[in-house]
């Protein structure tokens, strides 16, 4: 299974969704808390070209926030990525 990464913030409803399919799976994930850390915000935003959170890599691939983790499950290629 691909190793999977997630920065996210405590008091985020988007992080919290995302969080929460990635547990319904059973995926083991990497949480990466920005809150209160600017040098590490800053290097999420570096690797992903974006500032907000959450922002989730499975593998080497830049999944994106949460819409695109749910559109992934949705159009039911979320499980080949995971096990890549």
């Amino acid at each position: 299974m691909s190793q999977v990464v997630v920065y996210s913030s405590d008091w985020c409803p988007y992080c919290m969704r995302a969080k929460a399919l990635l547990e319904k799976k059973g995926v083991a994930f990497e949480e990466i808390k920005v809150d209160g850390k600017p040098q590490v915000r800053a290097e999420m935003a570096q690797k992903a070209g974006r500032t907000s959170v959450p922002q989730i890599w499975i593998g080497s691939t830049h999944v994106g926030g949460c819409d695109e983790l749910h559109a992934l499950e949705g159009a039911g290629k979320l499980d080949a990525l995971l096990a890549d």
